[in-house]
């Protein structure tokens, strides 16, 4: 972790030791800063894991008989000795513990795709956001040669931006977001009076890994790479149109 915080603020947090006032302070803490947001969502995922793989051997009736035996004579040494020496507890104690170190690997493996999954729901957040009044665009206009320049100095990059009205898709204007932590381009098109909100940034070695297309909350949603540059375009329009869509952006 680049933050400050230590993993074992985090595990603390999780866990509820946190005093009400420190445990308040994490939470405004974690709305900004990924790293410590990306550890906290890594072990809520190991505990649903391990709470699915049920890692546990529910005792025999024998056993708890055995040990009441026991405690009701004083002494409770035979009963543990007879349980910890039968071949077959430590062949599945054996098997609990190796799907317990591939789960754990498997956990650190997958962190990208529970990185990309947060992505994916954070550009169907901002596209619901926009649907909101007085929030679509923040320049509004079917001009591409007005849209684009206005990207010019607010972004590290220019997207690609272009009216294609005559394939009825017709130019509203662009936004600025901010997805991942990073600040993102948003082109905004009509589609038969759908909303496509085309997101745009450029290609890294961090480029999300999800599927290629889906639905989520009712809305479409469809990414891909064209050159150095990653759009995924969310609408509630057909998957048709923003496969149509895509075939114009990438011309």
């Amino acid at each position: 972790m680049n933050c400050e915080l230590t993993q074992e603020t985090v595990g603390s947090y999780f866990d509820g030791e946190l005093e009400a006032l420190h445990a308040a302070e994490f939470e405004r803490h974690i709305e900004t800063c990924l790293d410590c947001s990306e550890s906290l969502e890594r072990i809520r995922f190991l505990r649903v894991r391990l709470q699915q793989a049920n890692l546990f051997e529910r005792a025999r009736p024998e056993l708890y008989e055995a040990i009441q035996r026991q405690l009701n004579t004083g002494t409770a040494k035979q009963p543990s000795i007879l349980f910890f020496s039968r071949p077959r507890f430590w062949v599945r104690a054996f098997a609990a513990l190796t799907a317990l170190v591939g789960l754990v690997c498997a956990l650190l493996l997958f962190r990208p795709q529970i990185s990309s999954n947060r992505v994916a729901a954070e550009l169907i957040d901002a596209h619901i956001r926009s649907l909101l009044p007085g929030h679509l665009t923040d320049v509004e206009s079917s001009d591409q040669h007005t849209v684009k320049p206005w990207f010019a100095g607010k972004l590290s990059f220019i997207p690609p931006v272009a009216d294609y009205a005559d394939q009825d898709f017709l130019l509203v204007g662009g936004r600025l977001d901010v997805i991942d932590g990073r600040e993102i381009a948003s082109v905004i098109y009509y589609r038969r009076k759908h909303i496509i909100n085309v997101f745009v940034w450029p290609y890294k070695d961090k480029v999300v890994s999800f599927a290629t297309s889906g639905t989520s909350q009712g809305y479409n949603w469809l990414i891909w790479r064209n050159g150095d540059m990653v759009f995924c375009a969310i609408s509630d329009a057909a998957p048709s149109s923003l496969q149509q869509l895509k075939g114009l952006l990438t011309t």
